[in-house]
């Protein structure tokens, strides 16, 4: 039975239980639920903190695990990202009082305040920077008021709580984080349970990206409607009843649909429909 790490709360428990529902797993009805048994897929769910599911997944308990890059990478943990699956993302920053730092160089020497030491210190060693790293839970926003570092590091989607705080950002990005599947580093990578569950996920992911597109058009129109509507490999064209009239089908990606409509509209194609897909396999 496939061994499993989910997230039990914060910004990836939601879209993480959301995600492997649409793959076809069951998942818990209760936050308290630490644990569930999936035996039609047989697959077992392990609800831990974030911050520790690398941790057991390096340790070769869990066979695999969803958490974020950041969180991964500041662990330390003997483990590797197999998979991203595309929520969750952010940008990890410096940020200090205007006029502070331009760069990561001016920090040389000063104290840098962070909830993601593991993170911040790599950084700096590769970045050939001397400068002292302090550890605080949650926010860290108020650490340079009260005179405990010179600058932070932390998570920024908005900036907003920054500017609130008289802070603004500085230097080039730390690193950009999703969340990801991991596994332990060197664990077989063609297990055949873990390549199933892959699949999964990525069929959702394709589903989410995607959407199926129907129309009909003349024969002598055909060639560019093929060409605005690719489909993956090559779309499915069936004649239709009418001659000269062919129906066409083609998956699109979701976020041109609109565009492609009209375009397709343009070269005389119609009845133009798109369905959402809820599951595939490529």
């Amino acid at each position: 039975m496939l061994r499993i790490a989910v997230p039990n709360k914060g910004s990836l428990s939601g879209p993480a239980a959301e995600m492997l529902h649409e793959a076809g797993y069951q998942q818990r009805r209760e936050s308290k639920e630490l644990r569930i048994v999936d035996p039609e897929n047989e697959v077992e769910f392990f609800y831990l903190r974030p911050r520790d599911i690398a941790i057991y997944v390096s340790s070769g308990k869990l066979d695999i695990g969803i958490t974020g890059r950041d969180l991964l990478i500041d662990s330390g943990a003997d483990a590797e990202e197999i998979l991203p699956l595309g929520f969750a993302r952010s940008t990890f920053r410096f940020a200090a009082k205007p006029g502070t730092a331009g760069g990561v160089a001016d920090l040389k020497g000063r104290t840098i305040a962070t909830s993601y030491e593991g993170i911040v210190t790599q950084h700096l060693a590769e970045q050939g920077i001397d400068a002292s790293v302090v550890h605080l839970d949650g926010a860290v926003e108020t650490a340079i008021e009260l005179g405990v570092a010179d600058a932070i590091a932390d998570v920024v989607e908005t900036g907003t709580s920054l500017r609130n705080a008289g802070l603004e950002v500085f230097g080039e990005p730390i690193m950009k984080s999703e969340a990801l599947v991991i596994r332990r580093t060197g664990a077989d990578a063609e297990e055949p349970k873990v390549q199933q569950f892959l699949r999964r996920l990525q069929g959702v992911l394709v589903a989410r990206t995607y959407v199926m597109m129907d129309y009909d058009c003349r024969v002598e129109q055909l060639e560019k409607a093929v060409a605005l509507t690719p489909g993956l490999e090559s779309p499915t064209v069936s004649p239709l009843h009418n001659e000269g009239w062919v129906a066409v089908r083609a998956m699109v990606p979701a976020k041109e649909a609109q565009r492609i409509m009209d375009d397709l509209y343009a070269i005389g194609a119609r009845a133009i429909l798109t369905t959402a897909i809820h599951a595939c396999r490529l």
